[in-house]
């Protein structure tokens, strides 16, 4: 019962981390990409306050303990979350940016690319890979190419600029997973996380923005919906889902999010695919999927 009940709190999140893509495409038509993401993370913050009183302290710390001692994290998850906020800065700047020149359902399948790229890029600090590897990754590559190259072997800017997100989101994993080996609290490390990809995005509104209230008003709800639910109320989804799911089952259902995100942009917004496009979106998903699927060692 519990099993099930994980499995469908993860492909909840799948479906809201999929459908998100959407909302940002659609946030696109009335503010800039890093106005977008300064407001959306800065939602984000705000909801994960309640969540870090609830879930970031032992139970028998929570009544001699302030607010605001429960939201201050320890000195390995302040620095686990400095540094996977700058990862995932710069991944959702790329992201957001490469959405104003791509489609919502390209954007989530090459995004899932990172499902590969995490054991491509640990196996340079010292990770062993396995050898279903070596057919994911081109399988991966060839539904990329079929997804995105154009005649003349180009591809655009905006795709190019959404698989480099899908390289720094890779390294945020590889981060947070590292960190957590050494004890960090995954739930204030989603809060400083956040909070320095606000900064990030700020800073960068700041310099090249110049956001007027009317146009927030006008994305509210682009903003809300991935504000609030896919980093906000997802991120909780996904903490809860895993506790009762073993790590390549959870991984697996949340690949889901680029089929998701696929079937929002061509449900809400009308997107198309040729069959050229739709043949990579398969084979990269496959890829993904293999990737996921643990092989028994003989015994």
């Amino acid at each position: 019962m519990e099993k099930a009940k994980g499995n469908l709190l993860l492909l909840l999140t799948a479906l809201i981390w999929g459908s998100a893509f959407v909302a940002q495409s659609v946030g696109m038509d009335y503010i800039g990409p890093f106005t977008f993401s300064a407001v959306r993370n800065l939602i984000a913050i705000l909801v994960l306050i309640p969540v870090v009183w609830v879930f970031g302290c032992p139970r028998e710390e929570k009544n001699r303990l302030t607010p605001c001692e429960r939201l201050k994290p320890d000195p390995v998850t302040l620095k686990a979350g400095v540094l996977c906020g700058i990862w995932m800065g710069i991944a959702s700047i790329l992201q957001q940016v490469g959405m104003v020149m791509t489609t919502a359902g390209k954007a989530g399948f090459i995004t899932a690319l990172y499902i590969i790229l995490v054991p491509i890029l640990g196996r340079f600090l010292g990770r062993p890979v396995r050898k279903i590897m070596l057919l994911c990754v081109p399988m991966a590559l060839v539904g990329f190419y079929l997804l995105c190259v154009k005649g003349g072997f180009s591809i655009s800017f905006g795709d190019f600029l959404i698989f480099l997100c899908a390289i720094f989101f890779a390294g945020q994993i590889l981060t947070i997973d590292h960190f957590l080996l050494l004890g960090a609290s995954s739930v204030k490390l989603a809060w400083v996380q956040f909070a320095v990809t606000f900064v990030i995005s700020a800073v960068l509104t700041v310099l090249f923005e110049k956001p007027v209230w009317e146009a927030l008003w006008e994305a509210r709800w682009a903003l809300l919906y991935t504000g609030m639910l896919s980093s906000g109320v997802a991120y909780t989804l996904q903490i809860v889902g895993q506790k009762y799911t073993e790590p390549t089952t959870a991984t697996l259902i949340m690949s889901l999010e680029s089929v998701f995100a696929a079937l929002s942009g061509w449900l809400l917004l009308g997107e198309t695919m040729t069959g050229k496009e739709l043949t990579g979106c398969v084979l990269v998903f496959v890829a993904v999927l293999l990737a996921q699927i643990p092989i028994k060692k003989r015994t």
